[in-house]
């Protein structure tokens, strides 16, 4: 029976986690990030790997690091045939790499070698890319730079945001690695080189990224409207205080008044931008619930007509 190290963090890795605990392989350690603060209160917060572990009584590990020998141990001592990692969130030195005898596999969300990094959903929403996808990837020292396993695609839609596209491909990760794992683990795969011509990488998303740049082309700010939702969505200011954008729609055509301004277009509430117009759909006043456009604008007479800026 094959022993496998599990290694993820966030809700996007808990399917594939789930969908190993169905099959005959042992699962002999889940390794994730330790409990971290959260919330107002600050309070001690697990993740959503650990979670899931605990109701199935699997053995969990929280290092705070891989990089020291007395957390390397523990884990050299669990004699891993193969290490599934997904979303992570912890770099694998070689000394752990080098440890199973079917290597390190990562369930990537991207198409690689496009969007390496941190965050390929993202990435690929705010490319405007049409699809995107799971890599299963034979890990190595670089970053997702490791020869590819197997891939699979699925479109983009045009409504996709963040939110709803990660667990689509979570589910995609998890159905790929269990088609996949009975061949990699007999040897029939051969892992193939990535395109590194084709390579890009994508950086963490920073809180302060969600900040809108009315002067900006409107398709490009209604990417970023569904790439940062849920997190940290992208927002203005109204009134000196934050204003959320949940859902918007870009459309063409020049509209008058400086980029900002919140005008009626064709029976629709929209802003003005660099390059047509962002039609608005959804909002959110800091410390409010979110409401449809056109109920945040029936109790705020002032909104249509105002600018939003900094």
């Amino acid at each position: 029976m094959p022993r496998i190290i599990f290694m993820g963090t966030p809700e996007f890795a808990v399917p594939a986690l789930d969908a190993l605990t169905h099959t005959t392989h042992k699962i002999v350690g889940v390794f994730t990030r330790p409990d971290q603060p959260a919330g107002r209160g600050k309070q001690m917060q697990s993740s959503p790997i650990k979670r899931f572990a605990e109701t199935r009584g699997l053995p969990i590990f929280q290092p705070p690091t891989l990089r020291k020998p007395e957390f390397i141990a523990p884990l050299r001592g669990l004699a891993p045939d193969l290490i599934i990692v997904a979303a992570y969130g912890l770099i694998l030195p070689p000394d752990i790499l080098a440890i199973p005898p079917r290597g390190c596999v990562n369930t990537h969300a991207s198409l690689l070698p496009r969007h390496r990094g941190a965050a390929p959903i993202v990435a690929a929403i705010l490319a405007g890319d049409a699809e995107t996808g799971i890599t299963l990837m034979q890990m190595d020292a670089g970053l997702d730079t490791g020869p590819i396993l197997t891939q699979r695609a699925i479109p983009i839609a045009d409504d996709d945001t963040t939110g709803t596209l990660t667990p689509k491909l979570a589910n995609l990760a998890a159905a790929l690695l269990i088609e996949t794992l009975p061949r990699l683990l007999a040897g029939d795969i051969t892992p193939q080189p990535q395109d590194e011509s084709r390579a890009t990488v994508c950086k963490m998303i920073r809180k302060a990224e969600g900040l809108i740049d009315w002067t900006r082309p409107a398709d490009e700010i209604a990417r970023r409207v569904r790439a940062f939702n849920p997190w940290p969505s992208a927002f203005t200011y109204w009134n000196g205080a934050p204003f959320k954008i949940l859902r918007a729609q870009a459309a063409p055509g020049n509209a008058r008044g400086e980029p900002g301004r919140v005008i009626e277009w064709r029976d629709e509430i929209a802003v003005t931008t660099g390059d047509g117009v962002l039609i608005l759909r959804e909002v959110q006043m800091a410390g409010k619930r979110a409401m449809k456009i056109e109920e945040f604008a029936r109790g705020q007479m002032g909104f249509v007509g105002s600018r939003l800026v900094v």
